[in-house]
């Protein structure tokens, strides 16, 4: 018998962890090592799953058999061929590579080493697909004449950002990422494509002058197969389906849901066929809708259909790698070469636009901004520019969306774990504004990446001389259950123990920050904002309620009372009087708008600005909190996850904003003005927001 295949993850995103967890259900591997050159990223999932961390793949290549590459695409392709050199199997993330000849480069490698490859191409490892792909092979669709395939899925970054993601950084990068799933179905089932013509549409300006197409259509041909690819991007119902149309029948699979419906004509009269006809799809849509609930709720949603995907593609690839079969040609280097050549043909068929050039210049920044690509970052940053200031960013990458202002902006990257690196990136700084979070699950993760962080900030200041310090905490650290309560800066959150982590986490922070404050002089000074909205967020925004897609919500509560909404320009305008105020050393503000409208009342005027309807219903806390506890017990008792909190049934209370607030503080101390026209508001925050991306 061949031995199990040990098996190391090189990144440690968000990614990694659904493959960690196919793995650990595959017989024929097992999960050792996590590699990522963030020794915390890296050390953190590796406590997860109880295995070793590094942050080389030369300190890894001894203790592993085949590795998994899911860190950015454009690194696949060098981290690829190191990882074949040292003699390991690989399975790279879609997309494999950035062209043809990175891809052959891989195939040829891994043939020449003697070891495997394969494409991370999960979706072709859905159930529901196997079971379509065996109906096409058995012709019960008779002769195939088309298909088409969808990718219709909100990109939120596109309007919300991080805008510093690999996939946003060029144009051909939202094809290269999202195009490789549907391409794959097309070459699995048909063989080679031939792309025919390419069209964009619905262009989005990104800040800094950008322009990235949210909506592509690709007309292509297999044999005598017609094939259609429909790309979506937009705030849009999510459709990601494939359909094969063939003499016979039809047959469409929700590759996202794992659902399969054919339909076929039938023999009956003119009268009955088409009542038939309908009672077989009605019967086939709650037949795979009991079989999808069923297996969820049974494995404690270890097998959704996204899981699933990588369940089907991680046995199919190690059951052919430890026992020396060739690897399933849904995931092996010529089906891998095929995709990458559509896609290729199709960035040839297609005039991307041009970004912009940086404008050029030498800032000067005396003000940093931590956490500045994020959505009150950017807003804040260009704020800041506008009144005369020169920035420095902090950001995880080297580039933000601050081309069109380069000259007075410089963006960095520094490790927030390095407090040495930080007091170098505040040489030249007055002001800091720390924007940064961490969302932990367990409270001892948040003391390190949250508090810890939040701390290591606040001592880098007092060792670089940085004269104020602008933390942003949030509202959320209140206890706003209640109603009749109105809080002011004055109000204590209470006991934080049975809060949620991120409320928890955010007070503790301000908690260790002032007490930096009263024994070091920390010239400290705390910001709570509200419900933020305006141009560049987001339209599904958690803090009004639980979404289910662009187009239905459920609200926190009956959503009938006011919501302390805020404008980003009014953050920033509060942030910025923070700094330049004096008398706000040492002192907290709670930055929230006038009272304008309830969660209802904000769909209400979406509706009537943009003219759509979002299915909107009251959300009982206490069945929240009941679900919660349920969920909370499955994963403590029965997969014995460690570390977990449960939040109290006030806490989920809180998440409406029952309670009000006064904002007079910072009106009185900093001269905040925040917008108190609705009209005005409603433009600003609705009308001018761009929450659709049309």
């Amino acid at each position: 018998m061949s031995a199990v295949q040990r098996v190391g993850l090189i990144g440690a995103g968000y990614i990694a962890t659904w493959h960690a967890d196919a793995i650990r259900a595959c017989k024929d591997a097992q999960l050792v090592a996590i590699c990522d050159v963030s020794a915390s990223a890296a050390e953190g999932m590796a406590q997860g799953y109880g295995v070793a961390a590094y942050t080389s793949i030369a300190d890894m290549a001894g203790a592993v058999d085949a590795v998994h590459i899911l860190t950015p695409p454009n690194l696949h392709h060098a981290l690829a061929l190191e990882c074949i050199e040292a003699g390991l199997h690989v399975i790279v993330e879609k997309p494999v590579a950035l062209s043809v000849a990175e891809t052959q480069e891989i195939v040829d490698a891994a043939a020449q080493k003697g070891v495997q490859f394969a494409a991370g191409h999960n979706f072709l490892g859905v159930p529901g697909y196997q079971r379509l792909k065996s109906a096409v092979k058995a012709g019960d669709l008779g002769r195939i004449n088309a298909i088409e395939v969808n990718w219709c899925l909100p990109l939120g970054p596109l309007r919300a950002g991080p805008y510093g993601l690999w996939l946003l950084q060029e144009p051909r990068n939202l094809l290269l990422e999202l195009g490789a799933h549907p391409y794959a179905f097309a070459v699995d089932l048909l063989g080679e494509l031939k792309i025919l013509s390419a069209e964009l549409n619905q262009p989005v300006t990104l800040p800094g002058g950008a322009i990235r197409h949210q909506s592509w259509r690709v007309l292509a041909r297999a044999g005598t197969v017609d094939v259609n690819f429909n790309f979506s991007m937009v705030e849009t119902y999510d459709d990601r389906s494939l359909t094969v149309r063939g003499s016979s029948g039809m047959a469409r699979l929700d590759y996202a849901a794992d659902t399969l419906v054919t339909a076929r004509d039938n023999t009956s009269d003119l009268v009955m066929n088409p009542l038939i006809k309908q009672l077989s799809l009605s019967w086939q849509h709650l037949r795979e809708g009991t079989v999808n609930a069923a297996r969820q709720l049974s494995s404690l949603n270890q097998k959704s259909p996204y899981g699933l995907s990588f369940r089907g593609t991680t046995n199919a690839i190690y059951d052919a790698i430890r026992w020396g079969r060739p690897v399933d040609a849904r995931y092996d280097g010529a089906a891998a070469l095929k995709v990458m050549q559509a896609l290729e043909a199709t960035l040839g068929k297609v005039d991307l636009p041009l970004d912009p050039e940086p404008v050029k210049g030498t800032p000067k920044p005396t003000v940093m901004v931590i956490g500045g690509t994020g959505f009150i970052g950017r807003n804040l940053t260009r704020r800041l520019v506008a009144q005369g200031y020169d920035v420095r960013v902090l950001s995880r990458g080297k580039t933000g969306p601050f081309d069109d202002i380069a000259d007075h902006v410089e963006t960095v990257s520094v490790s927030l774990s390095d407090k040495d690196a930080l007091i170098d990136a505040m040489e030249g700084i007055d002001a800091v504004f720390n924007l940064a979070k961490s969302m932990d699950k367990t409270w001892q993760d948040a003391l390190k990446n949250d508090v810890g962080t939040a701390v290591r900030i606040g001592e880098a200041c007092l060792e670089a001389g940085v004269k104020r310090l602008i933390y942003t905490g949030t509202i959320a650290s209140y206890d706003m259950s209640d109603g009749d309560l109105v809080i002011t800066e004055d109000t204590d959150f209470g006991d934080m123990e049975e809060r949620n982590m991120y409320a928890r986490s955010k007070a503790e922070c301000e908690r260790r920050l002032l007490e930096m404050y009263e024994a070091r002089g920390l010239p400290v000074t705390i910001a709570r904002p509200g419900i933020v909205v305006g141009e560049g967020g987001p339209l599904q925004h958690w803090g009004i309620g639980r979404w289910h897609g662009a187009g239905a919500v459920r609200l926190w509560g009956d959503g009938k009372h006011n919501l302390p909404f805020v404008l980003a320009d009014d953050i920033s305008d509060g942030l910025i009087r923070m700094m330049q105020t004096e008398a706000a050393i040492g002192e907290s503000f709670n930055l929230i708008g006038e009272p304008m409208m309830s969660g209802r009342d904000y769909f209400d005027a979406i509706n009537d600005a943009l003219g759509a309807r979002i299915n909107v219903s009251s959300g009982d806390l206490t069945t929240f909190y009941a679900a919660d506890g349920l969920k909370f017990a499955l994963k403590k008792y029965v997969l014995r996850k460690k570390g977990l909190s449960r939040p109290s049934l006030q806490d989920w209370k809180s998440r409406a904003h029952y309670a009000q607030f006064d904002n007079t503080r910072p009106k009185e101390v900093l001269g905040w003005q925040p917008e108190t026209d609705k009209a005005a508001f409603i433009e600003k925050a609705i009308t001018r927001a761009n929450l659709f991306g049309l």
